[in-house]
């Protein structure tokens, strides 16, 4: 069963980042654009876990974790230098 699920959940994770790198291209706004990059991070971590699942090696959960951490931390930089023109007060 995982074998057939596996490259299914990889099949359509690609399809979400490929349609979040379209949206990051063409976003009408800045906000648009910053949701789109917040949300490849996301992809990507879904897509580094599925490989660590399909190759049965440890250390890509712990790059999805690194991953996470660094989205969230630059997701609230973009977000602080949107509103307030600055990151660091």
């Amino acid at each position: 069963m995982l074998s057939i699920a596996l490259p299914i959940a990889l099949t359509l994770v690609i399809m979400a980042l490929l349609m979040n790198l379209y949206r990051l291209a063409v976003g009408p706004r800045l906000p648009d654009r910053v949701m789109a990059l917040d949300t490849m991070y996301v992809n990507s971590i879904a897509l580094i876990v599925l490989l660590g699942f399909w190759l049965g090696n440890k250390i890509y959960f712990e790059a999805a974790l690194l991953i996470a951490m660094l989205g969230f931390i630059s997701t609230v930089a973009i977000c602080k230098y949107i509103l307030r023109g600055d990151i660091i007060e």
